[in-house]
């Protein structure tokens, strides 16, 4: 396993995780991306529900690990650590002193129920921060307290499915991958960084409390911001932002601004239409683009290739880009050249490695490592409490034999 990253800007900050699938994972892959220390707790029954998504690779001793938990946990350390046991509780609470931040993503209530909560984990650490990612959130009273929820859940209660459902069709659910989750995990990350620094500040305890549904609404501003100015439901906006056809796939465009509309039209070989009083408005660019600009924009576009037509609208000060597919994100130069393409080398006798996104964070003084592998299943345990509690070999065995510990 690798260390954590030496001489991030992180680098001394340590993370105790119970945490499972995306929300949360993401937040504190990113965070020790970022040089923290992470151990993630996961249960003695299986691990991380993330470990039995799919599709899947097997580790070196045959079990499933799945790709949500693959992209998700990236340099962290894994124990198994059965929760509902009274001596497993007891040594999450032990551990919690030697770390800065104690995170869970239990529905709201549960880590209170199973004695790891935050008046229980700030009564043995004082200066503690605690991170609680829920559907809901767990700091005030709210009619979906005790739903259990996941990024499409979020996702739909948001408005933005209704806002982009047309006619009679049924919403399209997930449209942006884990919308919900990763949202959460990047306010998650802002709270934490903030709360260690209220915490150096005051020395007192802080929590951080994040709610999944709050974190969707904020990166779906258009839904109660559109409405409150007058444009109801899913009334498509007043500018162009649309896909369009080429010669090997889509491209979009977006002009949202006269003289971004004048340049597109200048562009494709139609100046005319900039005094066509059918196009005086942004409501009547919307209003005649099936039937005046779609036509002329595709018929200009049918002699190119997506990224040609982009690169041409781009050049006139239109944003433009080529809709992509997987294959040609995998290989995209940008991404590339910016180490957002990571590679895992599988563990089960397939070639091709399983792929992940790399960390978007620029920092100019600091070069990060190379990203490692995930922690199979609960390999820290015994050297996390053998280094942390002290615990010796004979009681290390008698807890593994009792099944509180895996």
């Amino acid at each position: 396993m690798p260390e954590p990253l030496k001489g991030g800007p992180l680098e001394g900050i340590r993370i105790l995780a119970i945490e499972q699938m995306q929300s949360l994972p993401y937040a504190t892959q990113l965070l020790a991306r970022l040089g923290a220390e992470v151990v993630k707790v996961e249960n003695t029954k299986g691990g991380d529900q993330g470990r039995g998504s799919l599709p899947a690779m097997l580790d070196p001793e045959g079990r499933s690990v799945g790709a949500t938990f693959l992209r998700n946990n990236l340099h962290k350390q894994s124990i198994c650590v059965d929760l509902k046991d009274p001596r497993g509780r007891d040594l999450v609470l032990e551990l919690a002193k030697g770390f800065d931040v104690v995170a869970e993503n239990f529905k709201a209530g549960t880590a209170d129920r199973l004695g790891i909560g935050y008046e229980q984990m700030r009564a043995v650490k004082e200066d503690l921060v605690y991170l609680s990612i829920s559907g809901f959130g767990s700091t005030v009273e709210s009619p979906y307290q005790d739903w259990p929820a996941f990024a499409p859940i979020v996702e739909a209660m948001s408005g933005v499915y209704e806002l982009k459902r047309m006619g009679d069709q049924p919403p399209l659910v997930a449209p942006a991958g884990a919308l919900g989750d990763i949202g959460a995990a990047m306010f998650a990350v802002v709270g934490v960084l903030a709360a260690l620094r209220q915490r150096d500040r005051s020395g007192e305890a802080q929590l951080v409390d994040i709610a999944m549904f709050d974190a969707v609404v904020a990166m779906t501003d258009i839904v109660m911001n559109f409405w409150s100015l007058g444009q109801k439901g899913g009334a498509a906006p007043a500018l162009i932002m649309h896909g369009f056809r080429s010669s090997d796939g889509w491209f979009i465009v977006q002009a949202g601004r006269e003289h971004q509309f004048h340049a597109l039209l200048t562009t494709i070989g139609h100046p005319e239409l900039i005094d066509d009083p059918r196009f005086a408005t942004r409501q009547g660019w919307v209003e005649h683009l099936e039937e005046v600009l779609r036509p002329a924009i595709e018929q200009w576009a049918s002699q190119k290739t997506k990224i040609e037509a982009a690169e041409a609208l781009s050049a006139a000060g239109v944003a433009a880009g080529p809709c992509f597919t997987d294959e040609e994100v995998v290989v995209d130069p940008h991404l590339l050249a910016r180490d957002m393409v990571v590679s895992i080398a599988r563990t089960d006798g397939v070639e091709q490695p399983v792929l992940t996104p790399g960390n978007p964070v620029r920092i100019s003084s600091w070069q990060p490592h190379e990203d490692g592998r995930v922690p199979w299943l609960g390999e820290d345990t015994e050297a996390v409490l053998r280094k942390e509690l002290g615990i010796d070999s004979a009681a290390i065995a008698q807890l593994r034999d009792d099944g509180v510990i895996a």
